[in-house]
């Protein structure tokens, strides 16, 4: 494969919503779950999320774990897997706390039409890559990362990002996390927003594991493809 082996994690609301109608981040899962999550980050070669994720929550990507980050350490890895912001536009805050906490390689996705001067002053954080001319190429993306030796992805959302790996078919497996509450609203994010597909190319799904976890269910899939619903 001329790409790495890529896979979503979501926590979702039992109505597929990310966040609420303000993108405010709730909790949605249990401290089972945040452990799951943490094995992954400390299992892939890199985290990615979109510049919304890093906007509305500021997440670090961080390994949280002590014990996980001594094993990535004596396994000759850096304590944090590589972490990359897709943002079209170079709008990554200089103090966001990507480039504040933890060790290890940060990488921002730029699209050539980016401003210079903001593109400039993150090369002082981040290994930048120009790709795509108003947006991120995120095909071409993934086959630069797989030149650096990236061959496993997580990505963390939000729901622009996961959309574009998954109409891109760019995307392997997904693993979502079903929490036990409803948010609502037309305008809260769901696990996927963008464009959608049309009723002729859906993208099909395998359901390979379905396990219960605290209040929840962690639901993992295998991404077959476009299918065809179409009636004649």
């Amino acid at each position: 494969m001329d790409r790495p082996f890529v896979f979503i994690n979501s926590a979702m609301s039992a109505d597929g919503k990310l966040s609420t109608k303000e993108r405010k981040q709730v909790r949605i899962s249990g401290k089972l779950d945040f452990k799951r999550v943490d094995e992954l980050r400390a299992q892939a070669d890199a985290v990615m999320v979109g510049i919304g994720t890093i906007l509305s929550d500021d997440p670090s990507l961080t390994v949280k774990s002590p014990k996980r980050r001594e094993a990535r350490k004596a396994a000759g890895k850096n304590e944090n897997p590589v972490r990359i912001i897709v943002d079209s536009s170079a709008r990554t805050p200089l103090d966001a706390d990507i480039f504040k906490k933890g060790e290890g390689l940060r990488i921002i996705a730029v699209s050539t039409s980016a401003p210079a001067e903001k593109i400039e002053k993150l090369e002082e954080k981040a290994l930048v890559i120009k790709t795509g001319t108003e947006k991120v190429d995120l095909q071409e993306l993934v086959r630069r990362l797989k030149e650096i030796d990236i061959n496993t992805i997580m990505v963390e959302g939000g729901a622009t990002l996961n959309w574009g790996m998954l109409s891109a078919g760019l995307v392997d497996e997904i693993y979502t996390f079903v929490g036990n509450l409803i948010i609502g609203g037309a305008t809260a994010p769901t696990f996927t927003d963008g464009e959608g597909f049309s009723e002729a190319e859906l993208l099909g799904l395998e359901l390979f594991s379905a396990e219960k976890i605290e209040e929840g269910i962690l639901l993992k899939w295998k991404v077959k493809g476009k299918i065809n619903q179409v009636v004649s």
